[in-house]
Order: structure tokens, then sequence, then C-alpha cells
């Protein structure tokens, strides 16, 4: 990799409703958001309670990891097959956990508000988190880092990224629903 080479950025196409349809808000929050684990037979959601609860669906075998956020977990996800999660919570922190050893590996800070959605690109790399703050952030896991942040009009309740990892798509409180492109190195 050459010193010269750019990070992923985004390039806004921002699609609004016409002015003649009424306006309806996106709505896409859950009361304890629930993911399957890629390949297995686990569940793993947050909770109300600050913590990470993972319940073996074969086994009937279930634990809580409660190490880490401060307040309500609104959002998890998986990346590398289901060997790390990522949680979301209230307390603008993301937080990297590897799912064999069940112990923290890394904090991602820079949401001033709760973390409401994240998404990752299909081969890891980059994480993306939708916040109260009115930001998307695309984080760079390898480093920890944020590498691109995107400022709406108004908090962004949910996001998606596509199967080629190109495009993001993220949802938010006042009915937009912005279609972001990853452009630089991938």
């Amino acid at each position: 990799m050459s010193e010269s080479t750019q990070t992923p950025h985004f390039h806004p196409l921002q699609l609004q409703r016409p002015e003649s349809r009424p306006q309806r808000p996106v709505v896409a929050s859950v009361p304890a958001p629930m993911r399957v684990i890629p390949g297995s037979q686990r569940t793993v959601s947050g909770s109300h309670k600050n913590t990470i609860e993972v319940c073996d669906m074969e086994t009937g075998e279930e634990w809580v990891i409660n190490e880490g956020h401060n307040e309500t977990i609104n959002s998890v996800a998986f990346f590398l097959d289901g060997r790390f999660t990522v949680s979301g919570s209230y307390d603008g922190k993301l937080r990297v956990r590897d799912m064999k050893t069940r112990k923290q590996r890394r904090i991602l800070e820079g949401h001033n508000e709760s973390v409401n959605s994240i998404a990752f690109t299909p081969d890891g790399r980059f994480a993306v988190s939708a916040s109260e703050d009115k930001t998307l952030r695309v984080w760079d896991m390898k480093k920890g880092k944020v590498i691109v942040v995107f400022r709406s009009d108004g908090p962004i309740l949910t996001c998606a990224v596509s199967p080629d990892g190109m495009t993001v798509v993220a949802g938010g409180k006042s009915g937009r629903v912005h279609f972001l492109r990853l452009e630089g190195e991938q």
C-alpha cells in the first residue's frame, strides 16, 4: 500500500420524497436488538440491563456478558463470520467483543449520543454506525478509528451496507433515506 492511497469517503446521493406527499418518519426501533451469529445456532441480544445476552439454541445454554456499557444496548452486529460482535449503546460507544473468549477487545468512541444501528462491509474491514447525534460514521476495524463522518439534518435511526460493500443506506427520524457511496481504497 503506497502513502498516496486514499481512505474511503462518502459521496452522498440523497433521495427525498416529493413535497406533495406527506412525510412519515422511518420507523426502525426495536425494544431489544437480536441477531443470529452467522454459521451457528447462537443468538445475541442487547438489553436495557446494559448487558449482552447469548443463547445457544441447540443446547439451551445461556450466558450474560455484563462488562462494558453503562446504558441500554440498542444495536448488535457481527463481523468475521461471527467471531466478533460490536454493540452500540445509549452511552454513545461501540464495544468490540471476541465471542470465543467473551472478552471486550476495543472501545470505539466518537458519537455524542445513542448509537442506534451498526452494519459491516461484507469483508469486515469497515463498520458503519448510525446515531442520535445526527451522524453516520465509518470505522476502520483494524485501526479502531473513524475514517469518515456523514452529518444529517436529524438523528439517524438505521443503516445497512450493500452486498458489494460500496453503498451505505441510512434512514433518519426526518423521514429521509440517504444513499451514500463509499469511494477510495477498499
